[in-house]
């Protein structure tokens, strides 16, 4: 592995664009391999601009289909003998206010480093705010795919709308990925994706597909397992169509991971999340400015404006927090937790999103004068009690951790924040809930309104009897769903935010059908759902 100054170095260095070179003493991959087979993708950049990614892997489905048909025993020892990467090579990008390229605007080289895995992520700023681009890849004679992106912009400008989608969890052993498809079509300024992008696991039984390798371990894994995430086609063209602004949460690294600690104790730490920390940069549309000092802590909450109209705030509730409460001596991860049994989940010092980030956090609030306020995190938010006698509660979400809870509702008061909305995913199930100041109080006056998104294709994890019973013992939930997969799509006036359930009929169809299962509305100064 090499030092991480170095590396961190290097991706500022390659992430700064460079002269346009027709031709270059770098290596330059041939015509009779395509080198742009995990497509192209965009998000915002770290000062208004925007990133264009693309990874140059010219040989991974055939690497992929050769390491499905090893032994774990085998696996192992061929990732141990990987062959040494090809040389840096030389990217040529363009980026244009037409698809078929006639206006260029900018255009540059980039050079796709073998320590980073041949990843590109060009940082382009000084473009017209809210303008359509089209941007594209050529290395040698090959071209990528176009995709398009914009600037959510800064300063007073207002878009009429903003549309965007929310996802989560996308599982390959669970379904194929034909929700973008219909997303796509639904035409959306920026997808918000909200975490789970990969799954870690190994394979597993009776599932419709299994991960064809063992559960991911290192650096190689890691770049196998969004390999081959990033081969589905209609996540390839949902990206292509359109920026992502994205977070993580556990399955990027390890299941139900707080700090260096998952669900295997004996497996987790720092070296596995600093690998899958890189892999994530480098198959993301990232700046180089994620990547703070080393890939042992990468800043991934930051905050995207979209004029005056909307700023989206991504929060990270993973890689600072305190780990889970209350759980058994040996073993990590979440379980369900008495509150009467545990005292530990109210502890005052307990934190889910660190003390910096919640700092920055109450900033941010303060400083924003934006008319609609987007929380994106991982999870649901609101309380949830899950029996109408004992206090029981999951101690992996904001539940194990009421404390941050109300000094997150506490910013939100003191900067008097306006149409705060919180969006999440995690749960593998749609919720819509009145965020209540003091939970525990139903009369208590309503904040902020939540809408937590069901997955791509991650199954439910509880009953529909469970579902059922939900808003009758938690006033504050106004719907809940557990039998659909989908995602939410959204949008933005300055009058109003309308949202909703866009749920496919099965997962594990390549072309799904779609409907809409669920509408709501939210107006502006009036929190809560209708």
């Amino acid at each position: 592995m090499l030092d991480r100054r170095h590396l961190l170095k290097l991706a500022l260095a390659a992430a700064v664009p460079g002269a346009w070179r027709s031709g270059s003493a770098l290596a330059q991959p041939k015509r009779a391999a395509d080198p742009f087979t995990l497509g192209v993708a965009s998000g915002p950049g770290a000062a208004g601009g925007v990133v264009l990614w693309t990874r140059l892997a010219s040989h991974i489905q055939a690497d992929i289909e050769r390491a499905s048909n090893l032994s774990t025993e085998l696996y192992i020892s061929a990732r141990e003998k990987a062959p040494p990467p090809a040389p840096a090579i030389d990217v040529r990008w363009e980026l244009a206010r037409d698809e078929s390229f006639r206006t260029i605007v900018r255009r540059g080289t980039a050079v796709a480093l073998p320590e980073l895995a041949h990843s590109v992520h060009v940082e382009v700023d000084g473009l017209g705010v809210g303008r359509w681009h089209y941007y594209r890849f050529l290395a040698g004679d090959a071209a990528s795919p176009v995709g398009r992106t914009r600037v959510f912009g800064n300063g007073g400008a207002t878009p009429a709308r903003f549309r965007f989608g929310v996802a989560s969890c996308q599982h390959y052993e669970w379904g194929h990925f034909g929700a973008y498809a219909h997303l796509r079509a639904d035409d959306p300024d920026a997808v918000l994706f909200a975490g789970d992008y990969i799954y870690e696991g190994g394979p597993r039984e009776r599932r419709f597909r299994t991960h064809p390798f063992p559960s991911a371990r290192n650096l190689f894994d890691y770049r196998m397992r969004h390999a081959l995430y990033k081969l589905d086609p209609d996540l390839q063209r949902l990206h292509a169509h359109c920026p992502w602004l994205l977070t993580w949460d556990d399955h990027e690294v390890s299941n139900d991971y707080a700090g260096d600690v998952g669900e295997e104790p004996g497996v987790d730490g720092a070296a596995r999340r600093a690998a899958a920390y890189q892999a994530y940069y480098e198959h993301m549309p990232l700046p180089a400015a994620t990547l703070v000092q080393r890939f042992s802590h990468v800043r991934i909450y930051r905050r995207v404006s979209c004029g005056a109209l909307a700023a989206v705030t991504l929060l990270d509730d993973r890689q600072y927090r305190d780990r889970q409460a209350c759980q058994p001596a040996g073993r990590g991860g979440s379980s369900i937790i008495d509150d009467e049994a545990c005292a530990a989940r109210r502890d005052p010092a307990r934190t889910l999103l660190g003390a910096e980030q919640m700092a920055w956090l109450a900033r941010t609030l303060e400083q924003g004068n934006a008319r609609w306020n987007l929380i994106a995190q991982q999870s649901l938010f609101s309380q949830l009690l899950r029996d109408p006698v004992r206090r029981r509660f999951w101690s992996d979400g904001w539940d194990g951790y009421p404390a941050e809870r109300a000094r997150v509702l506490a910013a939100l008061a003191r900067a008097n924040v306006r149409n705060p909305v919180i969006l999440g995913g995690d749960v593998h199930s749609t919720w819509v809930c009145d965020v209540k100041s003091d939970f525990d109080d139903g009369k208590s006056p309503t904040v902020a309104t939540e809408f937590c998104g069901t997955s791509v294709t991650s199954p439910a994890s509880a009953s529909e009897s469970q579902f059922a019973r939900a808003p009758v013992i938690n006033p504050h939930v106004r719907f809940v769903d557990g039998a659909r997969r989908g995602y939410l799509l959204a949008e933005l006036t300055p009058q109003s935010l309308s949202v909703s359930l866009r749920a496919i009929d099965d997962a594990t169809k390549r072309a799904p059908a779609i409907s809409t299962a669920a509408a709501w509305t939210v107006a502006d100064g009036k929190p809560g759902a209708n």
